[in-house]
């Protein structure tokens, strides 16, 4: 490691030091250079004898970087604050960075030959602002948009999601050496789940060994918002209840863990604070990688092939896009195709082919990702959020779709005609670049072609947008660089000239503030009365929202005497109406506060603080 740290010699440090000196610049941990006080340099590497040096207070030996040195990281280009960060150093053999794969997201780094610089803070000072400012943990929320910008990914995503399917269960073996990857483990066993046969847990219990102890509430990727499902715990286990850091109900996946506003992450930053959210970051792809492990999981090409009833359905998908697209034809080469209003007759011929063909597209990548089961390999990635998409899936073993260039279905080259192996003036599917072909099947010679095309478009746009966006930053961060916050709260140039009177114009730190809707906000009168008003002569008092029994009825919570006594109490009657009153009055001052962001905003119910209120009443309420 031939990257040093300056030490200045002290009566604390001197036998240390003398140590480092020995060793040599050959011989880790050693030493490079000595400073002498007349700041002369030695170089240890041409001295011959090393323990003829008598170190003196006040020198400074650059020692070898050794293990928790802290160090700054950066990838280029560096695009926004979280492009440089600090990590503590961990000296390991050979020449290659390695660093956890959460971090590597607001890097945008991958492993396949990106280089990135590492930088040696040289003095106390610089340290110290490292430490306090730029380490990686007090940098896990981005103030550009108030979320985490890291979060879990890769296969401890994928692992997390099987690990907390409801149908999960652990071995005692398993359990108890999956816990001794808990560093914070206070050697507590919870109870197992099953008691007979044998004692099993779940994922869910050894998930909550590792989550942080907050209340939360979320939805995972497969959650359905049907109004009929009112029950948390429904037979999609797809709403994430946690109690004071137990998993209750649902399956942690990418909204849950990911890179989201409002995942656990953002909630246990914003609530316990970095050191926190490291350890659980640190523990959870301890613990998931060692289950994964001993699970296994791996994607074959079976899990890419469709049974053949899905196949037959793919097929005559195809084939009734392909005879609404001649119909299209024949009505537009007889003039009876209807024009759109403000379109030209052949722009009105495109849009109606791209309509029949973005539906046939849809069609058949429904019906394929419809025949995966929920085991499959490859849909359980795209599930956990942690690799793919559906378009991926439907691409594979259904069908590519329609490639665009400019925005637009292939244009003829030469000669009225895409490729010479079509006719004149074809107008057809084929001819203008749909690939009615999935990867698994192979693209055609045509197909092929086509595809490379849409790919090269790519390559281009990319390439030109990476220089045209760069040099828009450069100009952005030149003409903003000697902006600063002054201590009078104003925000000047160098020039003293005020850019703000107040930073952000509500002097509110953006990585604090969240977004929060109101719902109460758009209400109609009766909608809100319904929802707020407690009426003690209705017949829902004191019962659930859901069905607890198989008699089909609303259960009580309230015991029918105390439900009664309420009914005759005069003085709760009188403080429910108060409580009403006094509702309609704050949403009245709420729509009255909110009606100052300008125009264009006044419907919308959501606005930024930075105090969660739903949080805080659902966190006094638990």
């Amino acid at each position: 490691c031939a990257m040093c740290l300056p030490v200045t010699v002290t009566p604390f440090n001197i036998h240390e030091l003398r140590q480092l000196v020995a060793n040599g610049p050959l011989e880790w941990p050693g030493a490079m250079y000595i400073i002498r006080g007349d700041q002369s340099r030695i170089d240890l590497r041409y001295v011959r004898s090393k323990n003829d040096i008598v170190l003196e207070y006040g020198w400074t030996v650059e020692r070898h970087l050794r293990d928790d040195d802290i160090v700054l990281f950066n990838r280029q280009p560096s695009l926004h604050k979280m492009s440089i960060m600090g990590h503590r150093a961990k000296i390991l053999d050979w020449s290659t960075f390695r660093l956890n794969l959460s971090v590597t997201t607001p890097y945008n780094a991958d492993f396949d030959g990106d280089e990135m610089n590492l930088h040696v803070p040289q003095s106390i000072t610089a340290r110290a602002d490292a430490d306090n400012l730029m380490m990686v943990p007090r940098n896990i929320i981005t103030p550009q948009n108030n979320r985490n910008v890291m979060g879990i990914v890769q296969d401890a995503l994928l692992g997390v999601r099987f690990m907390t399917l409801r149908d999960v269960f652990i071995e005692k073996a398993d359990f108890l050496c999956a816990m001794m990857w808990i560093s914070t483990w206070d050697g507590f066993v919870p109870a197992p789940a099953i008691i007979k046969p044998r004692p099993l847990w779940t994922g869910k219990q050894l998930f909550s060994m590792i989550c942080p102890k907050i209340n939360y509430r979320g939805k995972s990727k497969n959650h359905k918002d049907d109004p009929k499902i009112k029950d948390p715990f429904n037979y999609l286990d797809s709403e994430v209840l946690i109690h004071n850091g137990t998993l209750l109900t649902g399956i942690v996946d990418k909204n849950i863990v990911g890179t989201s506003g409002g995942s656990i992450v953002h909630v246990t930053w914003l609530q316990k604070g970095w050191e926190e959210t490291r350890n659980f970051m640190n523990q959870i792809q301890a613990v998931v990688n060692f289950w994964m492990a001993n699970v296994s999981y791996s994607v074959s090409i079976s899990d890419t092939v469709a049974d053949a009833d899905t196949i037959r359905n793919i097929q005559s998908a195809l084939n009734e896009a392909k005879d609404k697209v001649r119909n299209i034809m024949a009505k537009a080469q007889s003039g009876r195709l209807t024009m759109m209003p403000g379109k030209l007759l052949m722009e009105s011929f495109e849009m109606n082919i791209n309509e029949v063909l973005n539906d046939a597209r849809s069609t058949v990548g429904k019906s394929a990702q419809f025949s995966l089961k929920e085991r499959n390999a490859i849909k359980g990635t795209v599930m956990a959020g942690s690799k793919g998409s559906e378009l991926n899936i439907s691409q594979i073993i259904a069908c590519v779709g329609q490639q665009n260039v400019q925005g637009k279905r292939i244009r003829y080259g030469f000669n009225q005609r895409t490729l010479p192996h079509f006719a004149k003036d074809d107008l057809g599917m084929e001819s203008r670049g749909f690939v009615e072909n999935s990867y698994l099947r192979g693209l055609s010679p045509q197909e092929f072609f086509f595809h490379a095309m849409g790919g090269r478009e790519g390559c281009i746009d990319t390439a030109v947008k990476t220089a045209e966006t760069g040099y828009i930053q450069r100009r952005m961060v030149k003409a903003m660089e000697t902006v600063m916050a002054r201590y009078d709260t104003t925000l000047r140039n160098s020039r003293g000239c005020v850019m703000q009177f107040l930073y952000g114009e509500d002097g509110m730190d953006a990585q604090r503030i969240e977004k929060q809707t109101f719902d109460s906000y758009d209400y109609s009168q009766s909608k809100f009365r319904e929802a707020y008003y407690l009426d003690l002569s209705s017949e829902q008092i004191g019962r659930t929202h859901y069905i607890v029994s198989k008699t089909n009825q609303l259960g009580y919570f309230m015991h029918p005497l105390v439900i009664e006594s309420c009914r005759n109490d005069p003085e709760l009657r009188m403080l429910l109406d108060e409580e009403y009153e006094q509702l309609l009055r704050d949403r009245v001052q709420l729509r009255s506060i909110m009606a100052c962001r300008g125009a264009g905003s006044e419907s919308d119910a959501s606005t930024y603080l930075p105090v969660n209120v739903d949080r805080l009443i659902w966190n006094a309420q638990r």
